[in-house]
Parts: structure tokens; sequence; C-alpha cells
């Protein structure tokens, strides 16, 4: 059982590695589809795509280094992440998509990253939550740990 204090510690930083992987996919596919003039809808999906992806990517990655067969990576990645990728990418993309012009405005656009970055912030509090109940019944990130190779 872990002590709050150690719950936090390891809710924040799961939080912090997911966000990791969420920005980087949110932001190229945000910026490929805005930069391409792709609707608001299909700069959203290739966003959400991309977000999971590298998500799952920062996941697997140290874990297929260390000799764990792709079989055996998959499913802990899907356990450790889905959800809270999940959540930081509906929370992330309803404040994009509620700022007035923010899906419009181009990439030199402080009005882009600004809501952008604010949105990711957001999105990152309001999975912390979610990850902390997840280590706490053993489940979320808790799942990577268990194979001693993060953490």
């Amino acid at each position: 059982m872990h002590s709050e204090q150690n719950l936090n510690a390891l809710a924040f930083s799961a939080t912090v590695h997911c966000l990791t992987g969420c920005a980087i996919g949110e932001i190229t596919g945000l910026a490929i589809g805005t930069a391409l003039g792709f609707s608001n809808l299909g700069t959203i999906v290739l966003a959400v795509v991309l977000a999971f992806f590298f998500g799952y990517g920062l996941t697997s990655l140290p874990l297929l280094r260390s000799g764990m067969a792709l079989g055996a990576v998959v499913p802990i990645a899907f356990a450790s992440d889905t959800l809270s990728i999940a959540t930081m990418e509906i929370v992330d993309n309803l404040i994009i998509l509620a700022v007035p012009g923010a899906m419009d405005a181009g990439l030199d656009s402080l009005l882009f990253w600004g809501s952008l970055a604010g949105a990711l912030l957001i999105a990152g509090a309001v999975a912390l939550p979610v990850n902390r109940w997840l280590i706490a019944r053993g489940r979320g990130h808790a799942v990577v740990h268990q194979t001693g190779v993060h953490g």
C-alpha cells in the first residue's frame, strides 16, 4: 500500500509522463492540421491519434529496450496510459474548441499557442486525480512500475 505522499508523487509522475506524450502528439497534430488547412474535426482527429501514439510510445520504448517482447508491452502500455490520455485529450480539445478563434488562429499566433498551452495544463490537472485513483488500485501507471523498468 502506498503512503499518501508516495501515491501523490507517483500520480504526479504518471501525469507528467502522459502529459508529455499528449503534448507532443497534440502540438504536432494541431500544427500539421493548421498548417495544411485541415477542418477543425480533421485537425483534432489527427492531434488525438498522435497524442495516443506518442503517449503509448513513451511508455513502450523503455520496456522494449529492456528486452520485453512487443506482445507483452502493448497491453501494459494500453493499461497504463489509456484512461489518462483519453482524459487529457477530451479536456484539452474541449478547451481549445471553447476558446473563440483558437482553432482558426495561425501558427504564428499567440492565441493558438497560448490556448494550447493553457488547455494542456488544465488537462494535466484534470488527469492527476484520475491517475491517482488508478495507481491507488494497482492500475494505470502502477502496471508499468510493476515491470521494474520504470521507477
